[in-house]
């Protein structure tokens, strides 16, 4: 379980960073949880567990502070690439985020930047495609007030 590489790749801008400090707390067919600190650390950003649902293209982060206060729910639309070889996943950003606040609030993110990447042929129709039936299912569950189907298992998790 210790040999599994993570890979974060995003389109825009252009960068794959190997997670190489996250630490490793789950790990099955369809499902990785990680526990890490923030790559880039800033005043309101400190550290956040990553819940990869693999089977639905959905990774779910929980953003915390310095004081361990939850800032929200961080979820990013992805692909994964698996290459049994050297046991890495490469996690591509479809760029589209739903950001969930404490108080229920639910915002939805950089869909400019989704249109952007199928112009400038970033991603494929197939990956706008996911990208969006993804979000559509996302915000479904979010509306219909089940994310505990995403949240409940990532807490069992936190320390």
């Amino acid at each position: 379980m210790n040999n599994i590489k993570l890979y974060r790749k995003r389109l825009i801008p252009a960068e794959c960073i190997y997670l190489k400090d996250d630490i490793l707390l789950y790990l099955d067919a369809s499902k990785i949880i990680t526990k890490w600190n923030a790559i880039r650390p800033r005043a309101d950003l400190d550290h956040g567990y990553s819940y990869y649902i693999l089977d639905k293209g959905i990774k779910l982060s929980k953003f915390y502070n310095s004081k361990n206060e939850l800032l929200y729910l961080y979820f990013d639309i992805i692909h994964d690439t698996y290459h049994p070889e050297d046991q890495s996943h490469i996690f591509t950003d479809l760029l589209v985020d739903v950001i969930v606040y404490p108080d229920g609030k639910v915002k939805v993110v950089d869909l400019d930047e989704l249109a952007d990447a199928f112009e400038q042929k970033l991603i494929t129709s197939e990956e706008l495609l996911q990208s969006l039936r993804q979000l559509n299912e996302l915000l479904t569950i979010i509306d219909s007030n089940q994310l505990s189907v995403y949240t409940d298992f990532l807490e069992q998790f936190e320390t």
